[in-house]
């Protein structure tokens, strides 16, 4: 059965929530059997065309990919980032959430930062679309790499801006490279579900970039488990298939018409 947002907002303080990035179809229809939640992150800047920063991913980019995902999901709920500079203000974010829905027919839009968006986050679910927030570590705006919640007026600000969002009307809250403590306190907080990319197991759910997850991105960061070796794997079956046809291996006669 398809997941809707109520049932991701039930999970609440009951059941963690499995969430996973995708960029394609295929990838889509292996993670939708076991995901509550399948994103379309703008991780996809660095991961596909490595770019320097998501900063530099557009409206069409997310579109595309979006439209191959959709077709790869039949029970996962699925949430697509707006790009930087897509939102930055009612009448832009509105315009541009009703196109990437009506174009990739997800069930909601991911937009990053508290106070800043309130308005825009209000504007959107005032027009039945629902979005999913992000704090902590925003990679949209944010120009270093630091995990947040060591200064208290760090903690102070996040604290009250996934409250700010809560009421503006998001389902859910990203906590990225969030201090434990300060993740377990938002999540007690507030009664949306928090999902945590390196903020710790306090929050109700979690989510990594699969690329991360199976080892395809040569990546080395603390809040990543590599739970296989996908790059190995695709090495060995390179190499078999360049010895085959330089053997003259392959094609054999069944593999011909």
């Amino acid at each position: 059965m398809k997941k809707q947002i109520l049932d991701i907002i039930k999970k609440k303080n009951k059941s963690k929530i499995v969430s996973l990035t995708a960029y394609s179809k295929n990838i889509a229809s292996i993670l939708d059997n076991f995901c509550d939640i399948i994103l379309v992150g703008d991780s996809l800047g660095s991961v596909l065309y490595n770019y320097k920063s998501t900063r530099q991913v557009s409206l069409k980019t997310m579109i595309e990919h979006s439209k191959s995902v959709r077709m790869g999901i039949k029970k996962s709920l699925m949430v697509v980032d707006m790009p930087h500079n897509t939102y930055r203000n009612s009448k832009e974010a509105l315009k541009n959430a009703k196109k990437i829905i009506s174009i990739t027919k997800c069930d909601a839009v991911k937009l990053e930062g508290g106070k800043k968006i309130y308005n825009i986050v209000q504007a959107l679910t005032k027009n039945k679309i629902p979005v999913m927030g992000h704090l902590g570590l925003l990679p949209q705006s944010d120009k270093t790499f630091k995990y947040k919640g060591k200064k208290s007026s760090e903690r102070n600000k996040i604290l009250n801006d996934a409250k700010l969002l809560e009421s503006a009307g998001v389902f859910s809250i990203v906590l990225e490279c969030v201090e434990t403590t300060l993740a377990k306190k938002v999540t007690s907080q507030i009664n949306i579900p928090t999902i945590g990319i390196g903020a710790s197991n306090n929050c109700d759910g979690q989510i990594l970039v699969l690329d991360d997850l199976i080892g395809l991105n040569p990546i080395d960061v603390r809040f990543v488990k590599k739970y296989s070796n996908i790059r190995k794997e695709i090495k060995k079956a390179v190499f078999n298939y360049s010895q085959d046809v330089r053997q003259k291996k392959f094609p054999l006669k069944k593999h011909s018409y």
